[in-house]
């Protein structure tokens, strides 16, 4: 039986860098759209844009073909260059000196590319994408609440 096809669409956003921060996530299975958000009161970009892919993925009840749109550069070409599989082969160093940074949240999300069959789409941010726009906002009010 093929697995059924969901598109998620995901964003983070941070008020400063370190700073309170929030994530935006969109899924869309048949035209049945569900939004998910959330943050933290002292995060990273990085950070929430790996955690709406979480976030998104984890939401899926079985194993689906997936189509994860992200404006995220990070987490896209960490997955497509297959940097992060090299820094957790490593010890979550990316080089001899310098560890890699978020291994918490990149092996779950390694677990979740295990999971399902994952495309990724890289999108530009902030370009008038509308799923990408709406992404924003649910970050952006996401992050609001931790200010």
């Amino acid at each position: 039986m093929a697995q059924k096809h969901v598109d998620i669409y995901t964003d983070g956003a941070c008020s400063g860098n370190p700073g309170p921060g929030g994530y935006g996530v969109i899924l869309n299975y048949k035209g049945n759209v569900r939004e998910l958000s959330g943050g933290e009161a002292n995060t990273t970009n990085n950070r929430m844009e790996l955690m709406a892919a979480i976030t998104g993925l984890e939401a899926l009840k079985e194993p689906c073909d997936v189509t994860l749109y992200s404006d995220s550069k990070y987490m896209i070409d960490a997955i497509q260059q297959r940097w992060v599989y090299k820094w957790k082969a490593n010890g979550w160093m990316r080089n001899k000196k310098d560890p890699a940074l978020n291994p918490d949240l990149w092996q779950r999300l390694l677990d979740q590319l295990e999971r399902h069959a994952v495309t990724l789409i890289w999108v530009k941010g902030h370009a008038g994408h509308p799923e990408n726009e709406r992404c924003d906002q649910l970050a952006v009010a996401a992050a609001a609440k931790y200010k």
